[in-house]
């Protein structure tokens, strides 16, 4: 246990290093959720971005005659939705970032829409989704009012 308290700094056990689906991990990837004009930006880079890969996928599916782009494009527009919602941001912007990823390369020579709809994803995975989100509500911090 002393060696991973030395290695991990600032962990205190390995339960700490460990990311999950709970109040914890987003907690910890942000910090604050944006409110005002940066969650309102945030709010609508989620719309453009998640809107993109609905859109996309829902528009590319009967064209795509190949079993791998059409399932990217599913895994793209799930994606999409839960980036739309704000839930589980992070996860959803690097699927979606790696869907678009897959079909850029599988389809080279329209690849500027996927690229620039995966860079959207990716960066709403680093920054998070703002305040107006399910991710907000579900592990933001909340305030305790004391009983009197």
């Amino acid at each position: 246990m002393g060696v991973l308290a030395t290695s991990f700094v600032g962990f205190t056990s390995v339960t700490d290093c460990v990311p999950y689906f709970g109040g914890t991990y987003l907690q910890r990837l942000f910090s604050t959720f944006a409110d005002g004009w940066p969650g309102a930006g945030l709010l609508l880079q989620r719309f453009l971005a998640g809107g993109g890969l609905v859109y996309r996928a829902t528009f590319s599916l009967h064209l795509a005659a190949r079993h791998d782009v059409a399932v990217s494009g599913i895994l793209g527009a799930a994606a999409g939705l839960f980036i739309i919602a704000g839930l589980w941001t992070p996860v959803a912007g690097v699927v979606a970032a790696a869907a678009e990823g897959w079909l850029a390369f599988a389809q080279p020579d329209g690849a500027l829409v996927p690229v620039v709809l995966g860079i959207l994803a990716l960066t709403l995975a680093m920054i998070g989704p703002g305040a107006w989100s399910v991710d907000a509500r579900l592990f933001g911090r909340k305030q305790i009012e004391p009983e009197l």
